[in-house]
């Protein structure tokens, strides 16, 4: 029995025979060449489930960071895999929820709802995340020493400092930032090509890889389902796409039950071997939905979805598919 799975995957992986063996056509090292030891031994772990089983896992709203993934337990008997959270409140009770649930077997993911840069973090999502940017100001925005670059940046270097606590507690991190950035809703979505949201993407890297030396993060692109809804479009992966040196994980949020085979086979395609996942859902896929599109690594439900969106029973029948992987499955 292995008490922490987390903490042990390296010697779990490399000198035991509990999981199949990779090759080396299907392993992709992590984009980060410094990539912690804990970093790499998760996403190999990850790599050992492609196309075979799939990990669970709840967001939590801030400030309510286990009512989501009770709800869950409540249901079903069981807790996911991956515990998830938004990072965009500075907060040490976060860090330390998060080591606490660590410590108690689950994989972590952080995501960051990023207010505008010349606004202030009390505006929140409603008040700024939301809402486009003008083409003049997001040209400020990705010029570097501008105003509005150096806002961007004293912002994203407050959310190293707590993600800095987590790597020095060796705890790796399923990082996907400037979510659904294909869509229309958020100051930084709709903004394709090389001066627009892969800019973006390469400069946050660059400064939490080289700069803050978080070695601790694995790199989740998380786009939204391609839609086509008037006046809440969401448009083509590879128009966003920063390039698979940026990339380790490729992620899709679906919601209203949009299941569409082609937002998993195009993921598939543009990834080229890569990892791909359902970074967040609303109705949760269903077996059937899970058989036919096998590359989905991991499923977040959104927080308090569980029983707003789905019933008791639909969250038991998923929790309950083969496939399926709970938090007390990871540590057998």
């Amino acid at each position: 029995m292995i008490k922490k799975i987390m903490l042990q995957l390296v010697l779990l992986i490399w000198l035991t025979g509990f999981y199949q063996p990779l090759t080396s056509q299907s392993f992709k090292n992590p984009v980060n060449k410094n990539a912690s030891p804990e970093a790499k031994a998760l996403l190999k772990y990850l790599y050992t489930l492609q196309g075979k089983s799939i990990l669970s896992g709840q967001h939590n709203y801030p400030g309510e960071y286990t009512r989501s993934s009770d709800s869950i337990r409540s249901m079903t008997g069981k807790y996911p895999a991956i515990w998830g959270t938004d990072i965009s409140e500075l907060s040490d009770e976060l860090v330390q929820e998060a080591i606490k649930q660590y410590k108690n077997g689950s994989i972590i993911t952080l995501m960051y709802h990023q207010v505008k840069p010349f606004d202030h973090d009390s505006l929140g999502y409603a008040g700024s995340v939301k809402g486009m940017v003008t083409d003049e100001q997001w040209e400020k925005i990705i010029t570097p020493q501008s105003e509005y670059y150096n806002q961007l940046l004293y912002k994203i270097d407050q959310r190293a400092e707590l993600l800095k606590k987590l790597r020095d507690a060796n705890i790796p991190v399923l990082w996907r930032p400037y979510h659904e950035m294909n869509g229309m809703w958020f100051w930084y979505g709709n903004r394709p090509g090389s001066e627009g949201i892969q800019k973006l993407w390469k400069m946050m890297f660059d400064r939490y890889v080289n700069y803050h030396q978080l070695n601790n993060l694995i790199w989740v692109w998380n786009t939204n389902a391609p839609r086509d809804l008037k006046n809440d479009e969401a448009y083509a992966y590879e128009l966003f796409y920063p390039g698979d040196t940026y990339v380790d994980i490729l992620a899709a949020d679906v919601y209203n039950n949009d299941y569409k085979q082609s937002h998993h086979d195009q993921l598939v395609k543009l990834g080229k071997g890569k990892l791909i996942s359902l970074g967040e859902v609303g109705n949760v896929p269903t077996p059937e939905i899970l058989k036919q599109q096998p590359q989905w690594a991991w499923f977040m439900v959104w927080a308090h979805f569980p029983w707003t969106h789905n019933t008791a029973d639909i969250i038991r029948t998923l929790y309950n598919d083969p496939k399926v992987i709970t938090k007390d499955e990871i540590k057998n």
